[in-house]
């Protein structure tokens, strides 16, 4: 009988001499630094990191973008977008716009991001299968999956917490007689 990583921890102690489970998060953020290390090896001909690529391919899907709307669709935080977006537009791969109404930035991709891209798309493809030669086709598509359900947790995907009835808001304490 296979015990899940969750009871093993629940059943193991320090005293006990049972090793811990790895820990899912440490264990995703080392597979992370090793997948990305791959992708970022097999593109280097096309000077792109895969972090960079990533966001070219974001702004070819979506066009030009809010940072704050980009940021979210990468799940990044503004200083994260910041250190990713900075060599791109050194490179004149991406502007920064003023947006629709003037009050927001905009990031788009340029003409020339638009070229790096698609020269940057066979190192792409080649790094993807590289992926699915080592751990077979049927894992890469579980794993694809998996990773999906994973990007659900964060914290700007959780349905919003119910407002519990019994509890009176300062609008109606402030008309409470």
């Amino acid at each position: 009988m296979r015990v899940s990583t969750a009871t093993a921890y629940a059943s193991s102690s320090a005293t006990t001499g049972i090793p811990s489970p790895a820990c899912a998060c440490g264990r995703l953020r080392r597979a992370t630094r090793a997948l990305t290390q791959l992708y970022d090896d097999l593109m280097a001909p096309a000077g792109l990191r895969i972090t960079q690529f990533s966001l070219l391919r974001t702004l070819t899907r979506n066009g030009a973008m809010p940072i704050n709307a980009l940021a979210s669709a990468q799940l990044l935080d503004r200083t994260a977008l910041s250190r990713n977006l900075d060599p791109l537009v050194e490179r004149g791969y991406v502007e920064i716009v003023a947006g629709r109404d003037g009050r927001v930035r905009e990031v788009a991709i340029t003409r020339k991001g638009s070229a790096t891209l698609k020269a940057a798309e066979p190192h792409w493809v080649r790094a993807q299968r590289e992926v699915e030669r080592r751990i077979g086709a049927e894992k890469l598509d579980a794993l694809i999956e998996t990773l999906g359900e994973l990007e659900s947790l964060h914290p700007d995907n959780a349905p919003p917490r119910p407002r519990s009835s019994t509890r009176t808001t300062s609008r109606e304490q402030r008309r409470a007689p």
